[in-house]
């Protein structure tokens, strides 16, 4: 990974010295727009349409058109006028509980990693943060805007996550939501057992994007096919879809618990008892094995 900002961590008089990375990366595989009459790559030319010439991206300024049509062009100068935090250091503004910050907030992820040849005051910040499980508030400048950001910890690492502002979080309103009727009881108890019989620890790594892994299948046909062209003469059936309005939820909650294996009232806990118990049976089986004398396949002398 490659740093793309070094600065420090302003926590009350305590310099914290550190580099920023990038956490996250798309995985996603790139395409590039091709004329699909003969494959020749598509490019893009910046043309002022005053002049009609090509203009280089050093000499484009930025413009703001009002919504009564009238156009503002602001240059570098002029956004290197605006209030800003200090560009190489990161403030503390206060520390929150961790359970009062929305999750629609988070915007992008950072590592942080010390930057410094004794990284005491960093070791102190992150075991701090675990400690009293909070989070820190900060501003973190980056290509000019000052953005609200979290940090916390993660694996004894500082991570920095951006936050939207309240504004950029839409209010939402569904009419729909307010004229429907309340859950009714019977459907709540089916609901919670069909939620229970499909509850676990979350692993990520249980999950993969199938999506990419076939659209990379797709195109390794292609390319081993030497045509450069995927292969459609196999047609693919479509998969029945269910009905999109669920007439009977109770009939449907008993249909996914019966397809889960449980069924109404039925508890997780004696399967739980009994997988414990078949763990232990094993267990002790094993042990008896080993604890038990091997017969000799030798021959005795003389016999």
């Amino acid at each position: 990974m490659r740093s793309i900002w070094k600065g420090s961590i302003a926590f009350g008089l305590v310099n914290v010295p550190v580099k920023v990375y990038t956490a996250t990366e798309d995985h996603d595989i790139r395409f590039h727009q091709v004329h699909a009459k003969d494959g020749g790559r598509i490019k893009y030319d910046r043309v002022c349409q005053v002049c009609g010439n090509s203009v280089q991206y050093a000499d484009i300024d930025k413009a703001y058109v009002a919504p009564d049509g009238e156009q503002v062009v602001l240059t570098d100068a002029d956004f290197a006028t605006l209030p800003a935090a200090e560009k190489h250091e990161i403030p503390v503004l206060e520390f929150v509980p961790s359970d009062q910050i929305d999750p629609v907030l988070f915007d992008k992820s950072y590592y942080l990693e010390p930057d410094s040849t004794t990284p005491k005051a960093y070791q102190l910040l992150a075991a701090t943060l675990e400690r009293i499980d909070k989070t820190a508030l900060v501003h973190f400048t980056l290509r000019q805007k000052t953005r609200l950001a979290a940090l916390r910890v993660r694996d004894g690492v500082l991570v920095l996550q951006t936050l939207l502002w309240p504004d950029e979080v839409r209010a939402v309103d569904f009419p729909a939501l307010d004229e429907a009727p309340a859950p009714r009881p019977q459907e709540l108890k089916m609901a919670e057992t069909l939620v229970e019989s499909m509850s676990g620890d979350f692993d990520p790594g249980e999950y993969t994007d199938e999506y990419q892994i076939e659209l990379q299948k797709l195109l390794d046909e292609a390319i081993a096919s030497g045509s450069g062209k995927v292969d459609t003469s196999a047609a693919t059936e479509s998969a029945e879809q269910p009905d999109a309005e669920v007439v009977d939820l109770v009939a449907a909650l008993q249909r996914s618990l019966e397809a889960s294996g449980r069924r109404e009232g039925e508890s997780a806990a004696p399967k739980k008892a009994a997988k414990k118990t078949a763990k232990k049976a094993a267990a002790k089986k094993t042990a008896a094995k080993k604890a038990a004398p091997r017969k000799s396949t030798a021959t005795r002398k003389g016999a």
